[in-house]
């Protein structure tokens, strides 16, 4: 199996030290930046298969440099998960709808931070599997979930990562309901607390962006996908 690559980016010296000596103790292979501007960097030079991204930094902040690479088709699909001292729920929200697959508060302990990486390495993985039939085709849309891509004829439709992978949901299976709870689980993943507006707030985004006939609410129970 090929070594995992993870871009540790911090401010904080000692905390980069820390987090490097626990990572490569348990196998991974370790690359470090101390900005964001660095972090953009190191990250497009050494194509890590996880950056762990401080949210507050100098320079470049940690929710502007994942919105940064999610723009950029071969991070779209790179693992990213933010650290932060911060619990507040607008710093959760920011770093998830920019396209975080997690965040970690400090004081980071490394048994939970080695356990967080791998979840966030098995679900990659079960989603790679779900994902073979790549092609959805569903009205006037296509989504590509191999390459990412949703179009609308030609025309592409931009989309956050986690705004995809909602879709992307909801669209393999027209006409079912899935619930809440489902949701979270899938898109989310079950190690990832977000706060209750989250689900609502990429329905509302999904709509803006495609138009209101296909997702629909059912309410008090979740939401399905029509055409």
């Amino acid at each position: 199996m090929e070594q995992v690559k993870i871009l540790v980016v911090d401010d904080e010296p000692d905390i980069v030290e820390f987090l490097s000596y626990n990572l490569r103790k348990e196998g991974f292979e370790v690359v470090t930046a101390q900005d964001g501007e660095e972090a953009l960097e190191v990250a497009r030079r050494e194509k890590p298969d996880i950056i762990l991204l401080d949210i507050m930094m100098p320079r470049l902040d940690g929710v502007e440099v994942c919105r940064l690479l999610r723009q950029e088709a071969e991070f779209r699909d790179t693992l990213i998960a933010f650290l932060t001292a911060r619990n507040e729920d607008y710093s959760q929200i920011a770093a998830l709808d920019v396209g975080g697959d997690d965040y970690i508060t400090k004081p980071i302990r490394p048994r939970v931070l080695i356990s967080r990486i791998k979840a966030l390495l098995r679900r990659k993985e079960r989603t790679a599997e779900e994902n073979s039939g790549h092609l959805i085709e569903a009205g006037d849309l296509k989504i590509d979930r191999e390459r990412v891509l949703v179009l609308r004829g030609d025309d592409e439709i931009p989309l956050a990562k986690k705004e995809f992978e909602l879709l992307s949901l909801l669209a393999s299976k027209p006409g079912k309901v899935f619930s809440r709870d489902e949701i979270y689980r899938k898109v989310w993943g079950t190690d990832v607390i977000v706060g209750n507006r989250t689900i609502d707030v990429h329905i509302r985004k999904l709509r803006e962006k495609l138009g209101d006939k296909y997702i629909k609410t059912i309410k008090g129970i979740g939401y399905k996908f029509d055409f």
